[in-house]
Protein backbone atom coordinates (compact mmCIF):
# COMPACT_ATOMS: atom_id res chain seq x y z
CA UNK A 1 0.00 0.00 0.00
CA UNK A 2 0.71 3.66 -0.44
CA UNK A 3 -0.56 5.69 2.77
CA UNK A 4 -0.01 9.51 2.84
CA UNK A 5 0.48 10.76 6.29
CA UNK A 6 -2.82 13.59 5.03
CA UNK A 7 -3.94 13.63 1.25
CA UNK A 8 -6.29 16.64 0.96
CA UNK A 9 -6.55 15.76 -2.94
CA UNK A 10 -8.71 12.95 -1.11
CA UNK A 11 -11.75 14.94 -0.48
CA UNK A 12 -14.94 12.58 -1.87
CA UNK A 13 -16.48 14.22 -5.35
CA UNK A 14 -19.49 15.10 -3.84
CA UNK A 15 -18.00 17.40 -1.85
CA UNK A 16 -15.33 18.67 -4.51
CA UNK A 17 -18.58 19.79 -6.69
CA UNK A 18 -19.74 21.32 -3.37
CA UNK A 19 -17.03 23.68 -2.93
CA UNK A 20 -16.54 24.20 -6.74
CA UNK A 21 -20.28 25.52 -6.71
CA UNK A 22 -20.03 27.54 -3.42
CA UNK A 23 -16.79 29.44 -5.36
CA UNK A 24 -18.84 30.13 -8.38
CA UNK A 25 -21.63 31.49 -6.89
CA UNK A 26 -19.18 33.88 -5.17
CA UNK A 27 -17.57 34.52 -8.14
CA UNK A 28 -20.81 35.29 -9.70
CA UNK A 29 -21.84 37.78 -6.92
CA UNK A 30 -18.33 39.35 -6.79
CA UNK A 31 -18.04 39.84 -3.10
CA UNK A 32 -14.39 38.53 -1.95
CA UNK A 33 -14.35 40.87 1.37
CA UNK A 34 -17.07 40.50 3.97
CA UNK A 35 -20.14 39.61 3.37
CA UNK A 36 -23.02 36.94 4.11
CA UNK A 37 -20.40 34.27 3.67
CA UNK A 38 -18.40 35.87 6.90
CA UNK A 39 -22.17 36.57 8.93
CA UNK A 40 -23.31 32.86 8.31
CA UNK A 41 -19.76 31.81 9.96
CA UNK A 42 -19.95 33.33 12.53
CA UNK A 43 -23.21 32.67 13.24
CA UNK A 44 -22.88 28.70 12.80
CA UNK A 45 -19.71 28.61 14.99
CA UNK A 46 -21.20 30.22 17.61
CA UNK A 47 -24.38 27.84 17.28
CA UNK A 48 -21.72 24.52 17.30
CA UNK A 49 -19.51 25.42 19.86
CA UNK A 50 -22.26 27.84 21.74
CA UNK A 51 -20.45 30.70 21.89
CA UNK A 52 -21.40 34.16 22.45
CA UNK A 53 -19.14 35.74 20.00
CA UNK A 54 -17.17 34.22 17.02
CA UNK A 55 -14.42 36.64 15.20
CA UNK A 56 -13.15 35.27 12.00
CA UNK A 57 -9.32 36.69 11.37
CA UNK A 58 -7.00 35.58 8.54
CA UNK A 59 -5.09 32.80 10.19
CA UNK A 60 -4.43 31.24 14.16
CA UNK A 61 -1.38 33.10 14.38
CA UNK A 62 -3.01 36.14 14.16
CA UNK A 63 -5.78 35.02 16.43
CA UNK A 64 -3.64 34.81 19.16
CA UNK A 65 -1.92 38.05 18.46
CA UNK A 66 -5.12 40.00 18.51
CA UNK A 67 -6.19 38.21 21.77
CA UNK A 68 -2.96 39.42 23.57
CA UNK A 69 -3.61 43.26 22.10
CA UNK A 70 -7.49 42.91 22.83
CA UNK A 71 -5.99 42.08 26.51
CA UNK A 72 -3.16 45.09 26.34
CA UNK A 73 -0.96 42.81 26.99
CA UNK A 74 2.65 43.73 25.85
CA UNK A 75 6.43 45.28 26.79
CA UNK A 76 7.11 44.39 30.26
CA UNK A 77 4.62 41.39 30.15
CA UNK A 78 5.20 37.73 30.79
CA UNK A 79 3.27 35.15 29.57
CA UNK A 80 3.25 31.63 30.59
CA UNK A 81 2.88 29.33 27.60
CA UNK A 82 3.99 25.88 26.90
CA UNK A 83 7.50 24.41 26.26
CA UNK A 84 6.23 22.05 23.58
CA UNK A 85 3.93 23.85 21.23
CA UNK A 86 3.87 24.82 17.55
CA UNK A 87 5.80 28.07 17.16
CA UNK A 88 3.04 30.64 16.88
CA UNK A 89 2.09 29.95 20.90
CA UNK A 90 5.26 31.79 21.58
CA UNK A 91 5.42 33.88 18.55
CA UNK A 92 2.49 36.14 19.04
CA UNK A 93 3.91 36.96 22.39
CA UNK A 94 6.92 38.21 20.92
CA UNK A 95 5.51 40.06 18.43
CA UNK A 96 3.15 42.08 20.76
CA UNK A 97 6.15 43.02 23.01
CA UNK A 98 5.42 40.68 25.67
CA UNK A 99 8.14 37.66 27.00
CA UNK A 100 7.08 33.94 26.31
CA UNK A 101 8.00 31.89 30.07
CA UNK A 102 8.10 28.60 28.91
CA UNK A 103 7.09 25.63 31.32
CA UNK A 104 7.57 22.24 31.51
CA UNK A 105 4.26 20.24 30.01
CA UNK A 106 3.15 16.61 31.34
CA UNK A 107 3.97 13.16 29.05
CA UNK A 108 1.39 14.17 26.81
CA UNK A 109 2.74 17.62 26.01
CA UNK A 110 -0.06 19.76 27.99
CA UNK A 111 1.04 22.70 30.25
CA UNK A 112 1.84 20.95 33.44
CA UNK A 113 0.00 21.68 36.28
CA UNK A 114 1.94 23.33 38.62
CA UNK A 115 2.31 26.44 36.23
CA UNK A 116 1.48 28.53 38.46
CA UNK A 117 5.73 28.71 39.89
CA UNK A 118 6.07 30.76 37.30
CA UNK A 119 3.81 33.44 38.14
CA UNK A 120 5.78 37.17 38.54
CA UNK A 121 4.55 40.26 39.32
CA UNK A 122 5.08 40.83 35.31
CA UNK A 123 2.35 38.15 34.55
CA UNK A 124 -0.39 38.64 32.63
CA UNK A 125 -1.62 35.72 31.11
CA UNK A 126 -1.11 31.96 30.52
CA UNK A 127 -2.11 30.28 27.59
CA UNK A 128 -2.91 27.12 28.12
CA UNK A 129 -2.42 24.79 24.67
CA UNK A 130 -4.85 21.91 23.79
CA UNK A 131 -1.97 19.84 22.02
CA UNK A 132 -2.96 17.21 19.11
CA UNK A 133 -6.36 17.93 20.21
CA UNK A 134 -6.62 17.22 23.81
CA UNK A 135 -7.99 19.42 26.16
CA UNK A 136 -6.05 20.57 28.98
CA UNK A 137 -7.74 20.91 32.58
CA UNK A 138 -9.49 24.39 32.11
CA UNK A 139 -11.94 23.79 35.27
CA UNK A 140 -8.68 23.97 37.29
CA UNK A 141 -6.81 26.29 35.16
CA UNK A 142 -9.05 28.58 35.17
CA UNK A 143 -9.33 28.86 38.67
CA UNK A 144 -5.93 28.56 39.68
CA UNK A 145 -5.61 31.81 36.80
CA UNK A 146 -8.27 34.13 38.74
CA UNK A 147 -6.57 33.08 42.02
CA UNK A 148 -3.45 35.14 40.77
CA UNK A 149 -5.56 37.54 38.28
CA UNK A 150 -4.12 36.61 35.26
CA UNK A 151 -5.89 36.57 31.93
CA UNK A 152 -6.55 33.05 29.74
CA UNK A 153 -5.98 32.54 26.25
CA UNK A 154 -6.71 29.36 24.95
CA UNK A 155 -4.42 28.10 22.45
CA UNK A 156 -7.33 26.01 20.33
CA UNK A 157 -5.91 25.53 16.73
CA UNK A 158 -5.65 21.74 17.18
CA UNK A 159 -9.02 20.86 19.49
CA UNK A 160 -12.01 22.53 17.64
CA UNK A 161 -15.20 20.27 18.66
CA UNK A 162 -13.16 18.61 21.75
CA UNK A 163 -15.82 19.13 24.75
CA UNK A 164 -15.00 19.69 28.19
CA UNK A 165 -17.67 19.26 31.30
CA UNK A 166 -20.04 20.50 28.91
CA UNK A 167 -17.63 23.85 27.33
CA UNK A 168 -16.09 23.64 24.43
CA UNK A 169 -12.84 24.00 23.80
CA UNK A 170 -11.95 27.74 23.29
CA UNK A 171 -14.91 29.18 25.16
CA UNK A 172 -13.26 28.58 29.01
CA UNK A 173 -10.65 31.38 29.02
CA UNK A 174 -10.58 35.05 28.47
CA UNK A 175 -10.64 34.43 24.57
CA UNK A 176 -10.23 31.18 22.93
CA UNK A 177 -7.94 31.09 19.29
CA UNK A 178 -9.21 28.67 16.43
CA UNK A 179 -7.04 27.87 13.03
CA UNK A 180 -8.92 26.63 10.39
CA UNK A 181 -5.55 25.93 8.65
CA UNK A 182 -6.33 23.29 5.69
CA UNK A 183 -5.05 19.98 8.27
CA UNK A 184 -7.29 21.06 10.90
CA UNK A 185 -10.09 18.94 11.70
CA UNK A 186 -12.06 21.23 10.08
CA UNK A 187 -9.83 23.27 7.61
CA UNK A 188 -10.55 25.90 4.79
CA UNK A 189 -8.72 25.99 1.67
CA UNK A 190 -6.43 28.35 2.47
CA UNK A 191 -5.43 30.14 5.74
CA UNK A 192 -8.31 31.23 8.35
CA UNK A 193 -9.07 31.39 11.93
CA UNK A 194 -10.95 32.93 14.54
CA UNK A 195 -11.28 34.19 18.24
CA UNK A 196 -13.76 33.14 20.54
CA UNK A 197 -14.81 35.44 23.31
CA UNK A 198 -17.95 35.39 26.34
CA UNK A 199 -17.23 39.13 26.42
CA UNK A 200 -18.92 41.60 23.72
CA UNK A 201 -16.46 44.49 25.18
CA UNK A 202 -13.47 42.28 23.87
CA UNK A 203 -15.50 40.80 20.57
CA UNK A 204 -15.93 44.53 19.83
CA UNK A 205 -12.11 45.25 20.35
CA UNK A 206 -10.88 42.00 18.77
CA UNK A 207 -13.10 43.18 15.40
CA UNK A 208 -11.63 46.85 15.67
CA UNK A 209 -8.03 45.49 16.25
CA UNK A 210 -8.38 43.14 13.34
CA UNK A 211 -9.91 45.79 10.75
CA UNK A 212 -7.52 48.66 10.85
CA UNK A 213 -9.35 49.96 14.13
CA UNK A 214 -12.61 50.96 12.01
CA UNK A 215 -16.07 50.02 13.07
CA UNK A 216 -16.91 51.50 9.37
CA UNK A 217 -15.00 52.97 6.47
CA UNK A 218 -12.74 55.90 7.17
CA UNK A 219 -13.88 55.92 10.67
CA UNK A 220 -10.33 54.86 13.04
CA UNK A 221 -11.00 54.18 16.64
CA UNK A 222 -7.43 52.66 17.54
CA UNK A 223 -4.21 51.55 15.62
CA UNK A 224 -5.68 47.63 14.47
CA UNK A 225 -4.21 46.18 11.31
CA UNK A 226 -5.81 43.65 8.24
CA UNK A 227 -6.58 40.65 9.23
CA UNK A 228 -9.91 40.05 8.06
CA UNK A 229 -11.31 36.27 5.99
CA UNK A 230 -11.91 36.64 2.84
CA UNK A 231 -15.09 35.55 1.54
CA UNK A 232 -13.97 32.61 -0.11
CA UNK A 233 -12.64 31.03 2.54
CA UNK A 234 -15.85 31.76 5.23
CA UNK A 235 -17.74 29.98 1.86
CA UNK A 236 -15.63 27.46 1.87
CA UNK A 237 -15.89 26.80 5.49
CA UNK A 238 -19.22 26.85 5.22
CA UNK A 239 -19.82 23.93 3.62
CA UNK A 240 -16.85 21.56 5.31
CA UNK A 241 -18.78 22.20 8.44
CA UNK A 242 -21.33 20.35 7.67
CA UNK A 243 -19.11 17.71 6.88
CA UNK A 244 -17.38 18.06 10.41
CA UNK A 245 -19.54 15.47 12.66
CA UNK A 246 -19.54 12.72 10.10
CA UNK A 247 -15.63 13.67 9.92
CA UNK A 248 -14.91 13.34 13.65
CA UNK A 249 -17.16 10.03 14.11
CA UNK A 250 -14.59 8.66 11.29
CA UNK A 251 -11.69 9.77 13.21
CA UNK A 252 -12.77 8.30 16.40
CA UNK A 253 -13.42 5.07 14.89
CA UNK A 254 -9.91 4.97 13.36
CA UNK A 255 -8.19 6.01 16.83
CA UNK A 256 -10.19 3.30 18.69
CA UNK A 257 -8.69 0.58 16.14
CA UNK A 258 -5.40 2.09 16.61
CA UNK A 259 -5.64 1.84 20.34
CA UNK A 260 -7.20 -1.94 20.52
CA UNK A 261 -4.69 -3.34 18.63
CA UNK A 262 -1.88 -1.63 19.80
CA UNK A 263 -2.14 -1.20 23.21
CA UNK A 264 -0.30 -4.82 23.53
CA UNK A 265 2.48 -3.34 22.12
CA UNK A 266 4.37 -2.42 25.51
CA UNK A 267 7.60 -0.25 23.81
CA UNK A 268 4.88 1.76 22.56
CA UNK A 269 3.02 4.92 24.80
CA UNK A 270 -0.58 5.53 23.35
CA UNK A 271 -2.04 8.77 23.53
CA UNK A 272 -3.84 9.37 26.56
CA UNK A 273 -7.93 10.20 26.45
CA UNK A 274 -8.19 10.04 22.56
CA UNK A 275 -11.55 8.47 23.02
CA UNK A 276 -12.96 10.63 25.44
CA UNK A 277 -14.70 13.90 24.29
CA UNK A 278 -12.34 16.07 24.96
CA UNK A 279 -9.86 15.12 22.33
CA UNK A 280 -11.01 16.03 19.47
CA UNK A 281 -8.46 13.19 17.70
CA UNK A 282 -6.59 15.90 15.50
CA UNK A 283 -3.40 13.69 16.05
CA UNK A 284 -2.27 9.81 16.93
CA UNK A 285 1.01 10.70 18.63
CA UNK A 286 2.72 7.64 19.73
CA UNK A 287 5.67 7.65 21.72
CA UNK A 288 8.94 5.24 21.53
CA UNK A 289 12.59 5.54 21.87
CA UNK A 290 12.55 4.51 18.58
CA UNK A 291 11.14 6.87 16.90
CA UNK A 292 12.96 7.48 14.31
CA UNK A 293 13.95 3.66 13.39
CA UNK A 294 10.02 3.47 13.06
CA UNK A 295 9.35 6.21 10.94
CA UNK A 296 11.90 5.13 8.48
CA UNK A 297 10.50 1.44 8.85
CA UNK A 298 6.99 2.60 8.17
CA UNK A 299 8.52 4.55 5.21
CA UNK A 300 9.79 1.61 3.94
CA UNK A 301 6.24 -0.06 3.47
CA UNK A 302 4.72 2.77 2.10
CA UNK A 303 3.02 4.70 5.16
CA UNK A 304 3.42 8.79 5.62
CA UNK A 305 4.24 9.85 9.21
CA UNK A 306 4.94 12.81 10.66
CA UNK A 307 6.69 14.81 13.87
CA UNK A 308 4.91 17.26 16.07
CA UNK A 309 7.11 18.65 17.26
CA UNK A 310 10.86 17.92 16.79
CA UNK A 311 11.97 20.64 18.54
CA UNK A 312 10.81 22.63 21.65
CA UNK A 313 10.55 26.24 21.63
CA UNK A 314 13.05 27.17 24.19
CA UNK A 315 15.42 25.52 22.28
CA UNK A 316 14.74 27.22 19.05
CA UNK A 317 17.22 29.76 18.77
CA UNK A 318 14.96 33.05 18.72
CA UNK A 319 13.35 31.60 21.92
CA UNK A 320 16.67 30.30 23.36
CA UNK A 321 15.71 29.68 27.16
CA UNK A 322 16.95 27.83 30.44
CA UNK A 323 14.88 24.91 31.64
CA UNK A 324 15.00 21.33 32.21
CA UNK A 325 11.71 20.76 30.01
CA UNK A 326 12.47 16.83 30.27
CA UNK A 327 8.89 16.02 29.35
CA UNK A 328 8.90 18.26 26.65
CA UNK A 329 12.35 16.72 25.03
CA UNK A 330 11.24 13.78 25.34
CA UNK A 331 8.18 13.98 23.59
CA UNK A 332 9.73 16.17 20.69
CA UNK A 333 12.67 13.12 20.63
CA UNK A 334 10.06 10.10 20.76
CA UNK A 335 6.78 11.43 19.53
CA UNK A 336 5.46 10.19 15.74
CA UNK A 337 2.26 10.72 14.55
CA UNK A 338 0.50 7.94 12.54
CA UNK A 339 -2.42 8.81 9.84
CA UNK A 340 -5.35 9.57 11.63
CA UNK A 341 -8.09 11.57 9.24
CA UNK A 342 -11.43 10.58 7.71
CA UNK A 343 -9.86 9.76 3.98
CA UNK A 344 -8.46 6.54 5.37
CA UNK A 345 -9.64 3.07 4.83
CA UNK A 346 -9.89 0.44 7.49
CA UNK A 347 -7.52 -1.99 5.68
CA UNK A 348 -5.33 0.75 5.40
CA UNK A 349 -5.39 1.89 9.38
CA UNK A 350 -4.91 -2.33 9.77
CA UNK A 351 -2.17 -2.65 7.28
CA UNK A 352 -0.42 0.11 9.49
CA UNK A 353 -0.96 -1.55 12.63
CA UNK A 354 0.37 -4.90 11.31
CA UNK A 355 3.35 -2.86 9.93
CA UNK A 356 4.04 -1.32 13.68
CA UNK A 357 3.64 -4.52 14.94
CA UNK A 358 5.97 -6.04 12.73
CA UNK A 359 8.63 -3.10 13.48
CA UNK A 360 8.50 -3.65 16.88
CA UNK A 361 8.61 -7.96 16.68
CA UNK A 362 12.39 -7.32 14.50
CA UNK A 363 13.14 -4.93 17.28
CA UNK A 364 12.80 -6.64 20.57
Amino acid sequence: MNISFLDLSQINAELKDRLRQKFSELLDKGIFSGGKEVEQLESMICSLLHSSHAIPCANGTDALELALRALNIGPGDEVIVPAMTWVSTAEAVVFVGAKPIFWETDGQGLLRSDWEKAVTEKTKCVIPVHLYGKMVNMSALVKKAKAHQLFVIEDAAQSFGAVQEGKAAGTWGDIGCLSFYPTKNLGALGEAGMCLTQDETLAKKIRLLSNHGQPIRDQHELIGRNSRIDSLQAGFLNVLIEEFESGQKIRKVFAKRYVEKLSGVSELVLPEGILEEDHNAHLFVVQTEKRDQLQVFLAKNGIGTAIHYPRIIPDMRPYRADGDFVAARKLANEGLSLPLNPYLKAEEVDWIVDKVEEFFGLMF
